[in-house]
This record gives C-alpha cells, sequence and structure tokens, in this order.
C-alpha cells in the first residue's frame, strides 16, 4: 500500500484500532464536490449542497465525543478529513477545520456552561450543525496582534445585549452557531465568547450579513462581514470570561489543532495542483518531441520531483503532528507553529513551480491550476502570520 493510502497511525507503525475516518468516502466526497469548485469560485457562491452532503455522513460530528453522539476521532482523523475534502473544494475544508477546532475547544479548552456545550455538539451529530467564532474586526484587525474587541456586550437581566462588527466570518451562510469574541463594557472590561444561535434566522435577531467577500481566493467561503446590533445573548451561552491578559498564554494542544488543520488545507490544494501536472505532462505531446509526451523529459520530471519532495516533507510533518496530539504529547505552541509556517510555503511554492512548469495553459481559466494558486496564497493570511511565526520561534531559542 503507498505511504499516502496508509491509515494515519499506520504510517507511524501505531495500532489504527483509533481510526474512524472512511477514507474511500472522503475521496468520493472530494472528487463528488470538485466538478463543482469552478462554479462556485467564480460566483463567490457557498457550496450548500456540500454541507447537506457531509451532514449525511456525520462528518461535521467527526471530533465530537461518542458519549455526544459524535464519533469520536482525534486530530488524525480531522486531517485526514479536511486535506481530502481540500483537494476537491477548500473552501468547504475550511468551514470544516473552524469545525473541528472549536468542538476540539469545547471539551479540552476554556471552560464552556455543560448545556451548551452539550447542545453544540448534540447538534453537529444530528443536524450537522456548523459552528465558528467570529473574532476579526475592521478596527482591530486579528486577535493575535493584540488589543481589545469592539464588539461590546452589556449586561442586561437574564442575559447581554451584543454590538459590534465582525469580518471575515468563514461560513455565515450555513452556520448554525456564532461564537462572537466581545468584551463586557466596563472600566476593567472581560473578554471572551458569546454564542448566539440561529434560531429562526439572523435579521430577526438584530444580525445583518454584509456579503462583502469578494478575494482572490478562497471564494466559496462565504467569510462575509456580520453586523450585531442589540443581540440578545442568555447567561448560559457565555464562554468563559477573562481579563485580556488571561488569553495570552499559548495552549500547546489548540494550536496543535489549529496548525495542523490549517495547514492541512493548503496542503490539499497543493496536492490537487499536482495531481493536474501529472495529468498535463502525460496528456502534452508537442512536434517536437516526435509523438513523446512533456512526461518523457527529463528537465520536467526533475521539476516534478522538487513538488514531490515539498510535498512528502508536509506529508511527514502534519503526520508526526497529529498524532503526537492524538498520543497525548503534544509539541511546544512555536514547533507546531513552525510546522504551519513550513507546510504552508511548501504548499505555496509547490504550486508555483507547477505554473512555471505548464506556462500560459496553467494561467487559463479553461484548466484549475490558476485556481488553485488563487487559493493557496490565501494560506498567508491566517494567524498567527509568517512574521509572527518567525519571531516567535526566534525568541524562544534565544530564551534556552
Amino acid at each position: 500500500m503507498p505511504f499516502d493510502d496508509l491509515p494515519f497511525s499506520a504510517a507511524f507503525g501505531e495500532a489504527d484500532s483509533a481510526v474512524v475516518v472512511d477514507h474511500s468516502l472522503i475521496a468520493a466526497l472530494s472528487a463528488e464536490f470538485a466538478p463543482r469548485a469552478a462554479e462556485h469560485d467564480a460566483a463567490a457562491s457557498f457550496p450548500f449542497e456540500n454541507f447537506d452532503r457531509l451532514a449525511a455522513a456525520g462528518i461535521p460530528a467527526l471530533i465530537t465525543p461518542k458519549s455526544a453522539g459524535g464519533k469520536g476521532g482525534g486530530l488524525g482523523d480531522a486531517l485526514a478529513v479536511v486535506n481530502g475534502i481540500a483537494r476537491g473544494e477548500p473552501s468547504t475544508a475550511l468551514v470544516l477545520v473552524l469545525q473541528y477546532v472549536i468542538h476540539n475547544q469545547l471539551w479540552s479548552g476554556p471552560a464552556w456552561p455543560e448545556a451548551l456545550r452539550d447542545r453544540i455538539a448534540r447538534s453537529a451529530a444530528t443536524d450537522g450543525a456548523l459552528i465558528n467564532i467570529l473574532r476579526v474586526e475592521p478596527e482591530l484587525g486579528t486577535p493575535h496582534r493584540g488589543g481589545l474587541p469592539a464588539t461590546v456586550a452589556r449586561k442586561v437581566p437574564d442575559g447581554w445585549r451584543l454590538s459590534g462588527t465582525k469580518i471575515y466570518s468563514t461560513g455565515i451562510p450555513a452556520l448554525s452557531w456564532l461564537g462572537v469574541w466581545a468584551r463586557t463594557e466596563n472600566d476593567e472590561p472581560l473578554v471572551g465568547t458569546w454564542v448566539v444561535s440561529r434560531g429562526a434566522g439572523l435579521a430577526e435577531q438584530g444580525i445583518e450579513v454584509r456579503e462583502t467577500w469578494n478575494h482572490i481566493g478562497m471564494r466559496a467561503s462565504g467569510s462575509h462581514e456580520v453586523v450585531f446590533r442589540d443581540v440578545f445573548v442568555p447567561d448560559d451561552h457565555v464562554g468563559e470570561l477573562r481579563p485580556p491578559a488571561g488569553w495570552a498564554a499559548p495552549d500547546a494542544v489548540a494550536t496543535a489543532w489549529m496548525a495542523t488543520l490549517f495547514s492541512g488545507v493548503y496542503d490539499g490544494i497543493a496536492r490537487s495542483a499536482r495531481d493536474w501536472l501529472v495529468g498535463f505532462l502525460h496528456a502534452r505531446k508537442p512536434t517536437g518531441l516526435n509523438g513523446g509526451s512533456l512526461a518523457t523529459v527529463p528537465r520536467l520530471q526533475e521539476a516534478l520531483g522538487g513538488i514531490e519532495a515539498l510535498l512528502l516533507t508536509n506529508r511527514i510533518l502534519l503526520r508526526s503532528l497529529s498524532a503526537a496530539v492524538d498520543s497525548g504529547s503534544p509539541p511546544s505552541s512555536s514547533d507546531s507553529l513552525l510546522v504551519k509556517y513550513t507546510v504552508t510555503n511548501n504548499a505555496i511554492d509547490a504550486v508555483a513551480r507547477a505554473l512555471e512548469i505548464t506556462g500560459n495553459p496553467g494561467l487559463s481559466r479553461d484548466h484549475p491550476l490558476e485556481r488553485h494558486h488563487r487559493d493557496v496564497l490565501c494560506a498567508r493570511v491566517h494567524a498567527p502570520q509568517n512574521d509572527m511565526i518567525l519571531t516567535g520561534a526566534g525568541r524562544a531559542a534565544l530564551a534556552q
């Protein structure tokens, strides 16, 4: 069996009894989603039909504990899904990343109200319900660079009133749960997550979705702007509240989940680009080669070999990181983020090399490679970004 097809635990010589992913199902779903990817990219439309298929297969509840109706998967399982789905339609995979990262936090991160946690988990298992925590704001940017959110929660009887604006709200067309990163309005504010249930609809709750997402890549992710106007949130729908400094300490497990899954999406895009390139090299038969294809040209074989080296490095890094987390031995946050840095930059480099090899055909909108290139460039925007990762790693090395 090729290394690429091994179950994640088997790739490292471990028992595979914990693996819950049906790899053939993920491959079939990815192949089903791929033909629609160009349409959603062109129209910047949200792939609702993909999520209907994922819900029917129980994929949104992949890492939700079995006690809450989920499949009880680990990080290796989540990586297998997002990496596989990204090869067909990466915006769908990106929404799943956020689903898995947050569901992991529900059970292993900050204290959430037990009834709320259980309700969110069971809704994923029964209805495929999706969640995201909306953090980025027009003035704040990403919270990873510091600063308080401008979104404010004002205490009222039995709950809170929430007001503010969020941008880059990935998956908002299909979210059932909207976690909102906000602060209290007192002089020494607390910061945390207020959770809004979609309920009967957003507009009725004082929530406006402005369809502003018009980026170069990941155009089907529905990452629109969302405005909250005095939205009521019950007391039992608020996650742990802390002073701002209380959120600064790194969480090694949470960082590893984020680093692995975001990177897995962009590695999946690069693998799809590689697959198209291989087909192109076999199919293209210039007259100068006397009936031979470009696949017979040593210079192009060498170039493809360079791409293979990048992707092999990615595969080993992602599998080793997920295996470490699932075995209870996560690396430092700095090391996990260096994996993200390496994998995402390798993915961008791999697709750029494929474009260089193919020239005009690769840049044509008649082929998917130019879309893969636009999508993979979005790896650079996910926080923490490259400068923060390298600065943090340098400081960690100097502190040893």
